[in-house]
């Protein structure tokens, strides 16, 4: 048996790296089918205005996160970034019920103009049958 995260997780683009000036959903609806939880990594690149980038994790049983709600079942809070925060990663796990999960630019305080450079991976983990590579 292969007890190391290489065969042990699997990665997910969420959320494009790009720039990013008003709240909005991720790009990649995340399927956790097989999985018992996930870490969800957001890093930024350049921030060059705006006050400040909250990212949420949407959670939800439909495909299409139709019925998608802010996660609650999280081990650390949601992702947040100031106007210092260049070039930083940051990680949140979750460990909740749902099959589908995304990750959401939730709020930008300020008025960003060209905004601040984001990206957002899920990395699915605890697989029900292993490896997963």
């Amino acid at each position: 048996m292969n007890r190391d995260l290489y065969h042990n997780q699997d990665g997910v683009i969420s959320m494009k790296y790009g720039a990013k000036t008003a709240a909005g959903n991720g790009d990649v609806i995340v399927d956790l089918l097989g999985y018992e939880g996930a870490m969800v990594f957001v890093m930024s690149g350049t921030i060059t205005d705006g006050t400040a980038y909250v990212f949420k994790i949407t959670e939800g049983d439909d495909s299409g996160l139709s019925d998608g709600a802010e996660a609650s079942a999280l081990h650390g809070s949601n992702p947040s970034f100031g106007v210092d925060d260049d070039d930083k990663l940051k990680a949140v796990g979750y460990r909740g019920s749902k099959r589908y999960v995304r990750v959401d630019l939730k709020t930008v305080s300020g008025s960003p103009s060209t905004g601040g450079i984001f990206g957002a991976i899920v990395v699915r983990g605890f697989p029900r049958h292993a490896p997963v590579v």
